[in-house]
């Protein structure tokens, strides 16, 4: 029984009919097509004349009939008449105990190298903020492992507290230094418009192997797209609240 219900769903999930339309100019960022009949925050691949692989574009409104995208790769290749297709899903984000001591981009693809098996599961890309009233009060000391902060500046579990400080005095070595020390189960790393070459610097000086092992750290460089940044700041928060649900499967 459970194996057929399995199947009714995959037949009621899948795209029965190719939905397509066509590039019919772009401004900026924005792409604006004639088709596919698309809802927004759906997922659709525009073909280029001269790439094979297409480009990822999210559907961020709709103007006197036409669909709206932004892209989420370089528009090079890209021109008028450029077939775009809709994938039928949302934007998503795989989460699993796989992502543990993995580093992998906005789309919860792997960085390093190493093949990522995520069990398929796929979380929702924008959750919805939890009831105000439903939220737990700030009880407990959360342990940052660093003396400086638990004794003048201790901090709660659930708090936000912010790094503010001009380049190269050592916000990212006191936030390796937290992750590597901190009394955690599971670390959420989002490196957001950093520049490319302080990734790996950050990584293997300031965060360790020992601090990457439960850590997943979701990196945007400086020279991404603007929606692909603030996506990756999305995917790591649902990867964050796929953890602390169910960090004892991980």
């Amino acid at each position: 029984m459970a194996a057929l219900k399995r199947y009714v769903t995959a037949v009621r999930s899948a795209e029965l009919a190719r939905r397509s339309g066509r590039v019919s100019q772009f401004f900026g960022l924005v792409v604006e097509s004639a088709g596919p009949d698309a809802f927004l925050g759906e997922v659709c691949e525009i073909y280029s004349r001269s790439q094979r692989q297409p480009i990822s574009a999210e559907v961020v409104g709709l103007r006197d009939g036409k669909v709206l995208l932004m892209p989420y790769g370089d528009l090079r290749g890209i021109a008028a008449g450029s077939e775009v297709i809709a994938t039928g899903r949302p934007v998503g984000i795989p989460i699993g105990g796989a992502l543990l001591g993995r580093v992998v981009d906005a789309f919860g693809r792997p960085l390093d190298g190493k093949p990522l098996h995520a069990g398929g599961a796929q979380s929702h890309f924008r959750l919805e903020p939890h009831n105000p009233l439903s939220r737990s009060r700030i009880r407990d000391v959360l342990e940052t492992g660093v003396r400086a902060i638990d004794c003048l500046l201790t901090l709660g579990k659930g708090q936000r507290v912010g790094i503010f400080s001009g380049s190269g005095v050592g916000k990212s070595t006191l936030l390796g230094m937290i992750a590597r020390n901190v009394k955690s189960d599971v670390n959420v790393i989002a490196l957001i418009g950093e520049r490319g070459r302080e990734v790996l610097e950050f990584i293997e000086r300031n965060l360790g192997a020992e601090g990457l092992r439960r850590s997943v750290v979701v990196v945007a460089t400086s020279d991404q797209p603007a929606l692909t940044r603030c996506r990756a700041a999305y995917s790591a928060s649902a990867i964050a609240v796929a953890a602390s649900a169910a960090w004892s499967t991980w």
